[in-house]
């Protein structure tokens, strides 16, 4: 009994001891593990998600890809019937037309209008010389008349033809001003027409790019999401088709708290750990940091200068790259769980 005793008090501070060694090696081990690297596990995998939105409406004609299929940019996946923007189209080039016909005739109106200021013009020069031998004719008439050579009623002839000559070169010099003036006008004319001519090529311009937009094209290469929209489907301007994931641009955001950012710096290397792949250690690196706190950018921030106040440690998004190879990343999706380990200190 005694022996048993012996046994039983040397084997109790044994285990005592061993426990407080292992014990003691462990808090090492985690002490000099957390004073190298900042832990959390309040991170995603995110990437840039491109929504396919529908510019005009109208019925969904051809729908030309699957669910969770790979397409690359500028690919064809949705067309509008577009037989009413055919239309408005064929509208817009019969107004063109006819406004392009409107110059032609306003062109026609300035050469019409030139010639008559032309003939005006000629006739100015016409009537001068009228009445340059009018008042010829007059001035040798009126010292005839003094000296009895001819007749009063010559005389009065003689000045009748002269005045009548200043009346009509009056008259030509106002029908050469108002054949100007119509010129102008004209013209002006021809300018509105041009403008109207303008109008009219920015409402085809605007037809072509409306019926463009029937037909909907991949923003960017990466995978479809679930279609929300079938053939037949009335769609309207601003709806929401479905989205692309974009190929290479998965990335890590971390929540970290507050009180974890005094060592963490851009560039510094990062382990991932995707819960999908909990035995594959992803290689990554800081990139940026949020500008404000998640909260900041909630529905609704906390005001904390109203009513009671709790302080609540806060926690600050940041980006991380990964840096690994093409089959990995393939297997990775938006929104995934992950927990990131950054190394703060090196050696």
């Amino acid at each position: 009994m005694e022996t048993g005793k012996k046994k039983s008090n040397i084997v109790i501070p044994i285990i005592l001891a061993i426990i407080i060694v292992v014990g003691g090696i462990f808090g090492v081990k985690e002490y000099l593990y957390f004073s190298k690297h900042e832990d959390t596990d309040d991170a995603q995998i995110d990437g840039d998600i491109s929504p396919v939105v529908a510019r005009v409406g109208g019925y969904v004609d051809t729908i030309m890809f699957e669910e969770n299929q790979h397409v690359d940019q500028g690919q064809l996946l949705v067309k509008l019937d577009d037989r009413d923007y055919q239309i408005k189209l064929e509208q817009a080039l019969a107004a063109q037309k006819g406004a392009s016909a409107g110059i032609n005739v306003s062109q026609a109106q300035i050469t019409a209008t030139a010639a008559n200021a032309t003939t005006a013009k000629a006739n100015i020069e016409s009537a001068k010389v009228r009445l340059w031998q009018a008042n010829q004719d007059f001035a040798r008439y009126e010292n005839l008349v003094k000296d009895g050579s001819i007749t009063q009623q010559q005389f009065d002839q003689a000045k009748a033809e002269r005045d009548v000559a200043k009346a009509a070169l009056t008259a030509a010099q106002d029908q050469y001003r108002a054949a100007l003036e119509q010129v102008g006008t004209t013209r002006s004319q021809l300018t509105v027409a041009n403008v109207g001519v303008d109008q009219r090529q920015a409402d085809v311009d605007f037809a072509k790019l409306q019926l463009s937009y029937t037909t909907l094209s991949a923003p960017a290469s990466g995978i479809t999401s679930k279609k929300n929209v079938q053939v037949g489907q009335l769609v309207q301007p601003g709806q929401t088709l479905f989205s692309i994931v974009n190929d290479n641009s998965l990335y890590v955001t971390a929540n970290f708290k507050e009180t974890q950012l005094e060592n963490l710096r851009e560039g510094q290397k990062v382990d991932i750990v995707v819960d999908a792949f909990p035995d594959q250690v992803l290689n990554g690196e800081i990139y940026n940091f949020s500008p404000a706190t998640g909260a900041k950018f909630s529905l609704l921030p906390p005001d904390n200068a109203t009513g009671n106040f709790v302080k609540v440690v806060q926690r600050v998004p940041v980006k991380i790259k990964i840096n690994a190879n093409e089959e990995i990343m393939k297997k990775l999706r938006p929104g995934m769980s992950v927990k990131v380990s950054v190394l703060t200190k090196e050696g």
